[in-house]
């Protein structure tokens, strides 16, 4: 029987891929767990337009990410931290820091987790980020850690 998977299963396939499996598995545990659909004409139709909206929307976040990489290239950020004798932190700036500052200097809102700290950083002065905005697009900035007073 074909079915359209509405799921990724594990050693089957991915979400919106049609394929063949014994009629027992399809009628028993695919689609009553909703895992899939039977692939009639209409469902097979449905599945090939919301595979098109999938690609365009992909299409889409790639052409943001790579405009947002254009923006932040070389862009400098400061972070105020509370700092000790020497020049070394209470702490360390974090990444939601980092993020919370390229928002209010740059009005550019970056998702903290895409920010990547190769080692906490733990004292002032200038430090290389990378930003991972999509897969394979990634810029890098540079973030200006200064004593708060």
């Amino acid at each position: 029987m074909k079915v359209i998977l509405t799921k990724d299963i594990k050693g089957t396939g991915y979400a919106g891929d049609v394929i063949t499996v014994s009629d027992g598995y399809a009628r028993n545990y695919l689609i009553p767990k909703g895992l899939a659909k039977e692939a009639t004409p209409h469902n097979l139709n449905v599945a090939k337009q919301q595979q098109k909206a999938l690609e365009n929307r992909k299409m889409l976040e790639r052409l943001s990410a790579e405009e947002a990489a254009k923006r932040l290239k070389g862009m400098r950020v400061v972070v105020k931290a509370k700092s000790g004798e020497g020049g070394r932190l209470f702490g360390s700036v974090t990444a939601k820091e980092i993020s919370d500052a390229i928002l209010a200097q740059h009005g550019i809102e970056i998702d903290k987790k895409r920010i990547v700290l190769e080692e906490n950083i733990k004292d002032l002065g200038e430090f290389a980020v990378q930003i991972k905005l999509h897969a394979g697009i990634s810029t890098d900035i540079v973030v200006s850690v200064e004593a708060a007073e």
